[in-house]
């Protein structure tokens, strides 16, 4: 906001190119609450607006987060489906609908889910931005409960060693000894690599990120890196050909595939590193922390149970100073 010639006025960018608008109102406070209606009326989404740019819309406010992301891919199998219509349109039997042709055509219930979750996440987001005056309710199959794959030490050590392209296997070692996500992974500039601290910043400044710590650098992860930096050619710790990487789906299967192992994803080096940490005793505040998680209750329920001392003071509330055994 600003004044012209005495006038207060609105000024923003829209496609590469200034929009102005002159504004009625003869006080700071008004101008401002006039000017906030106008960019509502000119750049959201109104009442009318179809389930495809609501999509793009929110995709847009949450740029360089991972839901945007992962909505990019989504996007395309939920807007074939329901893009085309206006959302007060969408009825729970278009849910069910749709649900049976993605089950029918090979879809699991978790992916099915997540779809569906991405609309439902996508339609609440424009009824908070009064967009839309109600979201409808999109129904969703029963969530599966997580996966619980992880890998064991000996299997560890196959990986690890398995043939492998060196962003690949680079990808692997920082993922299992910092415990990120896939993304974050990929994401790590050198500029958050700390030698001096012994610390890796997964955080990217660009707002809250599902997941993301300031975690330290170990042994294994520090040789790695250093060798790693003496030969990039790019801002970015994971490249290839002088190019950061946006993807290793075919290399880490690949990799996989020469460790002798099966159903091993990312995720699964994550969950990994949380299991092996547990195991070892560590504590589960410090697991959150690692892991990014906000809520330590998050981390208790998932991996409480691999930790040896879990429900160890329950036992011994059952112990028995006398037991006489009768044959």
């Amino acid at each position: 906001m600003g004044k012209l010639n005495g006038r207060f006025v609105v000024t923003w960018h829209e496609s590469g190119h200034r929009r102005r608008f002159r504004l009625n109102a003869a006080t700071a406070r008004e101008a401002e609450a006039e000017a906030r209606q106008i960019i509502l009326d000119v750049a959201a989404p109104r009442e009318t607006a179809k389930v495809s740019e609501i999509w793009e819309a929110y995709r847009a406010d949450r740029q360089g987060r991972s839901i945007a992301e992962s909505m990019l891919h989504t996007g395309k199998s939920v807007l074939p489906a329901f893009g085309h219509f206006r959302p007060e349109q969408i009825t729970t039997q278009d849910c069910r609908d749709t649900i049976a042709a993605w089950r029918a055509g090979g879809k699991h219930d978790g992916t099915i889910w997540t779809r569906l979750n991405h609309l439902r996440i996508a339609l609440n987001w424009a009824q908070k931005m009064r967009i839309i005056d109600r979201a409808p309710h999109i129904e969703r199959p029963p969530q599966p409960a997580p996966k619980d794959r992880y890998l064991s030490r000996a299997e560890l050590d196959r990986l690890v060693n398995a043939e492998a392209e060196p962003h690949v296997k680079l990808a692997i070692i920082l993922m299992l000894t910092t415990a990120a996500r896939i993304t974050a992974a990929l994401q790590l500039t050198w500029d958050r690599v700390d030698f001096a601290r012994g610390q890796i910043n997964l955080r990217t400044g660009e707002g809250h990120r599902k997941g993301r710590a300031v975690v330290p650098m170990n042994n294994t992860l520090r040789a790695a890196l250093e060798d790693a930096q003496m030969g990039a050619l790019t801002d970015y710790v994971i490249e290839w050909g002088g190019r950061p990487v946006k993807s290793i789906k075919r290399g880490f299967a690949r990799a996989v595939e020469n460790a002798g192992l099966s159903d091993v994803t990312p995720h699964v080096l994550r969950h990994t590193a949380a299991v092996r940490m547990a195991e070892d005793g560590t504590p589960m505040s410090e697991i959150a922390q690692y892991l990014g998680h906000t809520n330590t209750a998050i981390t208790e329920k998932i991996y409480a149970r691999y930790s040896p001392e879990h429900l160890r003071s329950a036992a011994d509330s059952l112990e028995f100073s006398q037991l006489k055994i009768v044959r």
